[in-house]
């Protein structure tokens, strides 16, 4: 069974973006409402459908529950960019693929407060999920609008639907 690493650190962000401090994965996710990075990765195919990932039971955040394809945490002292490459790389295997900017936003929860750089990507290769994850598949959009608000997504992919369909 995977676990968190609860002491893993975390820049903590102002709403700008800009580090002012660092904490640990425990303190951010343990109601200190710390605001901190995190980067989304939206991969759409060339038919318009797009990848969610399956999140493990044992995540510590929305277990069970489909979501962003790459979703993942800024290390501290690394970029945005830096932290989107790896995050994908990690989580679907992707090392080519072109990140178009989509947005930033806060996003709180009633354990955390992340500052959220979603991006997207329109990629034709191999998927291959790593063993973080409980698989995922293409989903076209009638078949994402037809199942939100049922609890079968994460509410931070549910917010963000609006960002990507209009």
């Amino acid at each position: 069974m995977n676990c968190d690493n609860n002491e893993e650190l975390f820049p903590v962000v102002d709403t700008a973006g800009n580090v002012v401090g660092k904490a640990s994965r425990g303190e951010c996710h343990g109601g200190s409402m710390l605001l901190h990075p995190v980067v989304h990765l939206h991969v759409f195919n060339s038919r318009g459908e797009l990848y969610l990932q399956k999140r493990p039971a044992w995540k510590d955040i929305q277990p069970g529950r489909w979501d962003t394809a790459v979703g993942g945490h800024v290390d501290y002292g690394e970029t945005i960019r830096e932290a989107l490459r790896r995050e994908v790389c990690e989580e679907l295997g992707i090392t080519e693929f072109t990140p178009g900017q989509v947005a930033v936003y806060p996003f709180r929860s009633e354990r955390e407060y992340e500052l959220v750089h979603v991006y997207r990507t329109v990629y034709d290769g191999t998927v291959r999920p790593s063993e973080e994850l409980d698989g995922g598949r293409f989903w076209s959009r009638d078949e994402i609008f037809e199942n939100l608000g049922k609890g079968i997504f994460t509410p931070n992919f549910e917010g963000e639907v609006k960002l990507l369909f209009g």
